[in-house]
């Protein structure tokens, strides 16, 4: 049975034709946006926001990585007219981070499965108590073990299977230990593997390993213009730390870089013998193979090319494509990515927790990437990840192209539109 639950805290926005945004806080929220944009809390307190999805009537969906209140999956509602969420029913008993609605179901994910929920005309859950399993059994070892997802417009949905491990080292995270030979890992983790939407109880075995040599995927989306999917990647930890001899503290710091990726079927993107260096433009051959932290690495050409390369352990949690009309064109079919914000860039202060913007035109990167949204850590500098206040994870679309961004920290979700003004 779904239990409902009502608070005050929440707020959300229907979409109105005037674009203004009537319920926009005083001060956005606290945060900082480009001109005419405007930024409200729609949700606030309301348990560890991952990803989220809002539907065609204006419902929001949102995974949670720890229950609340017995539940990991909420659906939000407005009722009394005021922009205010007044309803909350909650479902599912596994927590979890992937949410896609697609052809009717809902699809979520928990840490090792992926489910889905069939909609009726409304996109409401009609079984809430018995979800159809559609994958099981996939890797969960408690390091990088969200199951993110995207679904394409063929019938195929796409789970990543992050690294439980930072670069394949005999022992994880030890200094100058070497890495394994060729990387076991690879075989069930690592990369992002393809499914059928609609059939049940699917495992490796009627899996695709679709791309490899990835270390660990959260955010990804589907883009519709080039039919193709996009993914951030979280890029390798402990340079100074295992490597010293190598690295100083300001390289650790800003490298490996965090890599969006367009993948095609077969690609690999290299971890973990390499790392890619955006100062230089090149594919280092990573220290754990022998590489010193200046030299290429000789298999460079076996590894596909990153399409956009941010500075390091920015940590990348969402990705989503804009397709709607309420932004101004410049953000048309553009690249939206919530970084969550990093923890191990010390002594230097932490780096992240905002959202970027990156233009796209005919499915290509087409300019420089810039901050869109700022302001949600709620201090000037971070130097250790507890004084974040917000971290933003998850992004998604609503009916009227306004853009909803979560925070896992003290789960708030934020609605950003724009105005003109």
């Amino acid at each position: 049975m779904k239990k409902v639950f009502s608070f005050l805290s929440i707020g959300f926005l229907f979409a109105v034709p005037c674009l203004a945004n009537p319920y926009a806080d005083t001060i956005n929220a606290g945060l900082s946006l480009p001109k005419g944009f405007e930024a409200s809390k729609v949700s606030d307190g309301i348990g560890r926001i991952r990803h989220l999805l809002v539907t065609p009537e204006g419902v929001i969906y949102a995974r949670t990585s720890r229950l609340y209140k017995g539940n990991g999956i909420l659906k939000m509602t407005a009722q009394n007219g005021d922009g205010k969420i007044d309803k909350v029913e909650g479902f599912s008993n596994y927590t979890g981070t992937g949410i896609a609605l697609k052809d009717g179901y809902l699809y979520a994910s928990s840490d090792d499965e992926v489910f889905r929920y069939k909609l009726n005309a409304k996109n409401e859950v009609i079984d809430a108590e018995h979800p159809e399993k559609i994958i099981t059994g996939l890797w969960n070892k408690r390091q990088h073990e969200s199951k993110s997802i995207a679904l394409d417009n063929n019938g195929n949905i796409y789970v990543n299977i992050g690294a439980p491990s930072n670069s394949c080292q005999e022992v994880d995270r030890g200094n100058g230990s070497k890495g394994r030979m060729p990387c076991p890992i690879l075989d069930s983790a690592g990369g992002i593997w393809m499914f059928k939407a609609d059939k049940l109880n699917q495992s490796y075995a009627q899996g695709v390993r679709y791309a490899t040599g990835l270390r660990n995927v959260v955010g990804l989306d589907w883009n519709t213009q080039s039919n193709s999917l996009f993914v951030m990647q979280h890029g390798r930890d402990n340079l100074l730390q295992d490597w010293p001899q190598y690295f100083d503290a300001e390289q650790s710091a800003e490298l490996p870089s965090e890599c969006m990726y367009e993948l095609k079927k077969g690609d690999n993107a290299g971890w973990p013998y390499i790392y890619y260096n955006q100062i230089l433009h090149k594919k280092m051959l990573a220290p754990e193979y022998g590489g010193d932290g200046k030299t290429e690495s000789p298999r460079a050409k076996d590894f596909i090319e990153p399409v956009v390369a941010f500075p390091g352990h920015l940590a990348p949690n969402g990705l989503l494509f804009y397709t709607g009309n309420m932004f101004p064109e410049k953000y048309r079919n553009g690249a939206f990515i919530a970084f969550h914000g990093s923890w191990n860039r010390a002594p230097m202060p932490q780096e992240g927790y905002y959202v970027v913007f990156v233009p796209f035109k005919n499915g290509k990167p087409s300019g420089k990437w810039e901050v869109f949204a700022n302001g949600f850590s709620g201090v000037k500098v971070v130097n250790a990840t507890r004084q974040a206040e917000h971290r933003p994870c998850g992004l998604a679309q609503g009916p009227d192209g306004s853009l909803y961004v979560s925070d896992d920290n003290k789960g708030t979700i934020y609605r950003i539109t724009y105005s003109g003004k």
